[in-house]
């Protein structure tokens, strides 16, 4: 199936992942603290990583940040105790590819992990992407406008490659939430909104990313 790495700090909860993947027919590494969770991912090649937010020596967050920063191509699955809705969006904003809350069904942990491993990784699509005076190198995640570079969060450079690749044609905030943040549902937050004037800010016209009455955000070439 696929080769996961599960950073977890809590013993019980470790070996319960672990066990449950390996019936899956995975291969699983073990990690029990942040630096020994990111040192690992970033040494070895990883189909998914299951990373716990509340971990010894280097927060979660920050393992997920660093991680996704080295490798914006690595498949992350946060499972964590912290699972409102801010700690939820934060973390998907920040590269996580899905949050499940804990307690958790082992059922749907496996599920989530065979959709995960079905779906292209971020860092997989084809290099340049150009459309007006944007260009995105979708393998360094970098952006320029004109001879400008543009520095783009994760989500904000989802969130331009998604509008990018529909120029023109309206694109739904149920459709950006699902290709953006991998949600398939309404977290109950203007997320998008917020994503789309931080990301109206940094291009060379605000008016590059227009909003469709009713509908969502449409990318405007010229």
């Amino acid at each position: 199936m696929g080769r996961v790495l599960v950073v977890e700090d809590d013993d019980r909860i470790a070996r319960l992942v672990a066990r449950a993947l390996r019936d899956d027919g995975h291969s699983v590494d073990t990690a029990m603290t942040g630096p020994d969770g990111l040192s690992t991912a970033l040494a070895r090649d990883f189909d998914l990583v299951v990373l716990d937010l509340m971990l010894p020596g280097l927060d979660g967050s920050r393992v997920l940040e660093r991680l996704v920063e080295a490798r914006p191509e690595q498949r992350v699955l946060v499972l964590s105790a912290m699972s409102d809705v801010s700690v939820r969006v934060a973390c998907l904003e920040a590269g996580a590819a899905d949050f499940l809350g804990k307690p958790f069904a082992v059922a749907e942990l496996i599920a989530r992990v065979h959709t995960r491993m079905r779906a292209q990784a971020p860092g997989a699509a084809k290099r340049w992407l150009t459309s007006g005076p944007v260009k995105l190198d979708l393998r360094l995640r970098r952006a320029t406008v004109g001879d400008r570079q543009i520095e783009l969060p994760f989500r904000e450079f989802l969130l331009l490659q998604h509008l990018m690749s529909q120029a023109g044609q309206a694109c739904s905030r149920a459709e950006l939430l699902a290709d953006v943040w991998g949600m398939t549902f309404d977290p109950g937050s203007n997320v998008v909104d917020v994503c789309v004037r931080r990301l109206r800010a940094k291009l060379d016209n605000p008016d590059r990313v227009e909003t469709v009455r009713n509908v969502g955000y449409r990318f405007i070439e010229d």
